[in-house]
């Protein structure tokens, strides 16, 4: 297996003790940072702006609002006021880990039962449920294929699994000692990965492995 190629790392920043989710919503790269969502430039790697609200885990954004885990609910957030919208309450009652949006709906890591749960942004409702066998941290999707990443003792890795299944098809490995917290794709071929304690935000290069 090919090892991931970190091509850049954002951070650490003043004032951040952690990286739990991670979303990227066209411009800006957001992290969950425990009681704020931080906006970075993925250009300069500063931090733009940030929104003062519970940020425990995974972070989502489906195009006009960001999606924020906070212990047990998943609180819909607007990106220009910080103004929580609504909440549902979260599949796996504040074990929940990664947090995805893709087709309409919110994708949900359960960190040590190893699932993704597929939710209803409206009502909660889970849809259905993919199992895993390693825990799951952050969840993505890219070119219709789902992604997650892993965290087990001193490894971490990114693998892509057959969303009906969870068969996996395809394992990234990152360097011993480099773990991934929250993950996202920039929908093309780059996934940011969360550092977990570093504070870093890390950005992986999506190789033509297939």
């Amino acid at each position: 297996m090919q090892q991931a190629n970190i091509i850049r790392e954002y951070g650490p920043f003043p004032g951040v003790d952690g990286v739990n989710g991670v979303t990227y919503d066209g411009e800006n790269v957001w992290f969950a940072s425990g009681d704020k969502l931080n906006a970075i430039d993925p250009t300069s790697g500063k931090i733009n702006r940030s929104i003062d609200v519970a940020a425990h885990a995974g972070t989502a954004f489906d195009g006009q609002h960001l999606y924020q885990i906070a212990e047990a609910r998943i609180q819909k957030i607007d990106p220009n006021t910080g103004q929580v919208l609504g909440s549902i309450p979260a599949p796996a009652s504040g074990g929940d880990s990664g947090l995805a949006w893709a087709e309409g709906t919110l994708w949900v890591g359960h960190y040590r039962e190893r699932k993704i749960h597929q939710v209803d942004p409206k009502t909660g409702e889970v849809l259905r449920t993919i199992q895993s066998n390693r825990f799951v941290t952050g969840v993505t999707w890219l070119d219709g294929e789902l992604w997650h990443a892993t965290w087990e003792g001193d490894e971490s890795e990114l693998r892509r699994i057959d969303p009906e299944t969870g068969e996996v098809k395809e394992q990234i490995p990152m360097p011993t000692g480099v773990n991934i917290s929250g993950l996202e794709s920039d929908g093309r071929d780059r996934f940011f990965c969360g550092g977990g304690k570093t504070g870093k935000v890390r950005v992986v290069k999506r190789g033509k492995q297939r």
